[in-house]
């Protein structure tokens, strides 16, 4: 008994020790501070610069990069300099979708981006692949149940974006409830 205390101890420990070395920002306030960058450029740019000089970046952490970009091309008058915020916001959200393929979170924020670009731009090339994507993973059950705020918000988005079948928009109402 003794031995699996210190065993639990020690895990316990490593655990906590294995975070405080993961350079990592938790996910969670990320997406809080996401939301308010949204509309705030000096919240966008100060969570950019934060995210941008992380020595090690997580394929997730480069897709929040990328749609910080994406915030930049929206907040900028300039069109020049949107196309080239847009351009580097697309670089890294292939980068990141390279790096982890299977990533709900990651593929929700390429499609988000995709769909709320003017299609004329032609950035919209990845939208019915991220959608399958995404609900494959959700299919599966591919997610942390702990992000069920996350996951209705994707359900909730790919609904509202009307680029679902209608098999996939049941199936997506389905999950929906699941998740309550």
């Amino acid at each position: 008994m003794i031995r699996f205390s210190i065993l639990g101890f020690l895990m316990l420990c490593c655990g906590s020790m294995a975070r405080a070395a993961d350079p990592q920002p938790e996910l969670k306030p990320l997406r809080q501070k996401m939301l308010l960058a949204a509309n705030n450029k000096k919240t966008a740019d100060s969570l950019y610069n934060a995210l941008d000089k992380l020595p090690a970046k997580s394929p997730v952490i480069i897709a929040y990069i990328a749609t910080l970009d994406a915030l930049k091309a929206k907040q900028t008058w300039n069109p020049y300099s949107k196309i080239i915020y847009l351009n580097q916001s697309q670089s890294l959200l292939l980068t990141a979708v390279a790096d982890d393929p299977q990533n709900i979170e990651i593929r929700f924020l390429r499609f988000s981006i995709q769909h709320n670009v003017p299609g004329f731009l032609g950035y919209g090339k990845n939208l019915a692949e991220d959608r399958e994507e995404i609900i494959t993973q959700l299919d599966r059950k591919n997610y942390n149940l702990a992000e069920k705020d996350l996951i209705r918000t994707i359900i909730a988005f790919l609904l509202n974006s009307k680029r679902c079948s209608p098999p996939e928009g049941t199936r997506l109402h389905q999950y929906l409830t699941d998740l309550k």
